[in-house]
Formats: C-alpha cells, sequence, structure tokens
C-alpha cells in the first residue's frame, strides 16, 4: 500500500525561450533533490506552470521526472484543465508513464456547482488506479471545494490525500476532524510545523526546491516531537515563504534556482523574470539559510 508522507517539492518546468523542456536539467535537479533526502517529487503543480504548457511540455515534464526519480521516491503528476475529459485524459497517460499518483487540479472559467466540482475530482479518481491527492487553492482557483464536497470525495478508495493552499490552519483542522480517511499536506501558505503539529503528514511546495535539506530536517524534528526545535527552525525558513508569496511564484523559485547553478530558464511569458532588485532578496535569503546550524 502506498504511503505518501515528508517533503515533496513542486518542481519548477525547465524551459528555453523557444518552450522546450530541459529535461537534462530536470533530471539533474530531481536527482539532488532525491540526495538531498526529499520524500517525493510533484511535477506540474504551481511552480511548475502547468498552466502556461502545452499537453507535450506537461507529458515532458512528467516523463523526465518520473525517469529521473528511478522509483527511488515516488512521483505525484499535477493534473490540470478546466475541461473533465481532458483531466480523465492526463491522468491516464501520467498512469501509463509510471506516475506513483495524481495530484488533482480543477481549473474553472465559468462557475461551478458543488456537484460539477465533486463530479470532477470523481471522475480522475475514477479513470486511475493509483492514489490520488486533492489540491485546493483558493488564491487561484475560481471554484473552491467546500468541506462538504471534500468530506464526500474523503469516501472514495483513492483520492486519499489533500494538499490546501487556503490560509487558514483552521480549515485544515475541520478537514482532519470530519475526514478522517484524508491525509493533509500543507502548502507554502501554511506554516509547516503547525500542520504537522495538529495532524499533517508532510509538505508539498516549492519553496522545498531550494531549500531541500533544510525541508527534510524540518519534517524529522516534527516527526520526532522536537517542537522547540523544529520552531527554531521553521523561523528561519519561513522566510523563504515570505519571498513566495511576495513574488510570482515559479519567477522566485526558478530564480532561487538559478542563483544555485541551476539553468532552469525564466518563467513561461506573459509571466516575467524577477528583477535584479527582487533577485537580490531572493539571494540574500538563500545565503543566509545556507549558514544555517540546523538542530
Amino acid at each position: 500500500m502506498t504511503d505518501f508522507h515528508g517533503v515533496f517539492p513542486y518542481l519548477v518546468s525547465p524551459i528555453d525561450a523557444q518552450g522546450r523542456i530541459l529535461t537534462d536539467v530536470l533530471g539533474r535537479l530531481a536527482s539532488d533533490l532525491i540526495k538531498a533526502g526529499v520524500h517525493g517529487l510533484t511535477p506540474l503543480g504551481s511552480t511548475g506552470e502547468f498552466a502556461y504548457l502545452s499537453r507535450e511540455q506537461r507529458q515532458a515534464v512528467v516523463q523526465a521526472t518520473i525517469e529521473a526519480a528511478a522509483k527511488r521516491v515516488p512521483v505525484i503528476a499535477g493534473v490540470a484543465s478546466t475541461s473533465t475529459a481532458n483531466a480523465v485524459e492526463q491522468a491516464k497517460s501520467y498512469q501509463a508513464l509510471g506516475a506513483d499518483g495524481i495530484l488533482a487540479i480543477l481549473e474553472a472559467y465559468f462557475p461551478l456547482k458543488d456537484a460539477q466540482i465533486e463530479f470532477y475530482f470523481r471522475a480522475i479518481a475514477d479513470a486511475v488506479d493509483i492514489p490520488v491527492v486533492l489540491y485546493t487553492n483558493p488564491q487561484f482557483q475560481r471554484s473552491d471545494l467546500t468541506l462538504d464536497v471534500i468530506a464526500r470525495l474523503s469516501t472514495h478508495l483513492r483520492i486519499q490525500y489533500i494538499k490546501d493552499a487556503s490560509t487558514n490552519t483552521g480549515r485544515l483542522l475541520s478537514i482532519m476532524n470530519r475526514c478522517p480517511a484524508i491525509k493533509v499536506f500543507s502548502a507554502s501558505a501554511h506554516i509547516p510545523a503547525a500542520v504537522m503539529l495538529i495532524g499533517g503528514v508532510g509538505w508539498m511546495a516549492g519553496p522545498a526546491c531550494i531549500v531541500p535539506r533544510q525541508s527534510v530536517k524540518l519534517y524529522e524534528l516534527c516527526r520526532a516531537g522536537k517542537w522547540p526545535q523544529a520552531m527554531t527552525l521553521q523561523r528561519e525558513l519561513w522566510r523563504i515563504n515570505e519571498a513566495f508569496a511576495r513574488f510570482n511564484l515559479a519567477a522566485c523559485i526558478k530564480a532561487g534556482l538559478q542563483i544555485q547553478g541551476y539553468a532552469v530558464g525564466d518563467p513561461v511569458p506573459p509571466q516575467a523574470a524577477l528583477s535584479l532588485e527582487e533577485r537580490k532578496v531572493v539571494e540574500g535569503i538563500l545565503a543566509d539559510v545556507a549558514k544555517l546550524e540546523m538542530p
């Protein structure tokens, strides 16, 4: 039985000016993250710029990640669409490539009612034989999952996890109380140590791409119940989350990775890369974090 837990970096999608996915760069990043101790990889999350990529580009990102992981850690591939049929097609194709799980994201142009939202996620879960992680992000999604919808979806055999990127930690506790069968991952909008304290199983977020060792150490301290040490480290790492919230998601993490020597390219237009001043902010935070003596 698959058990997803721990630190799952939301991978960037390295891409050149001609739109080619830089699979060698992605492979190197994925391998380095695994060596740093992460527990899994998530291509095509928000940091992966899924909304800006073609079908072929998305496929290339997932395939390169799976090949680089080589079954050392699970790969949970992001599926996102405004169309249920297209989302189902994506989920089936990623499972065929060897994905270990699906991160299900709902894009919406027209407003949707709860019944349609529930149908979308059920259709994805019905189409695959691997675990499904619900992803809800009210900052970016037109149609969010209500607690009632989450509770009903949690009864599905394959819907076993949720990553809730609201800024409401109380909502996470409500999900845990109402849906004991579903496991909760923290997002960068939450304080991971706080989510672990109330019963979370890990952290899925872009910042883990640039601070993987520190993120893994934070998880281990939480698992060991060493809360004073965990919070000391968490306070230092929170500066990364603040930068992530302040700047464009992909631009921030791609700039950080470029500083660390990964030629991941710029965000997909019309998104903009960080300015020189913004990049200096990220560079300064990374330099400080690199000096940390981890408890």
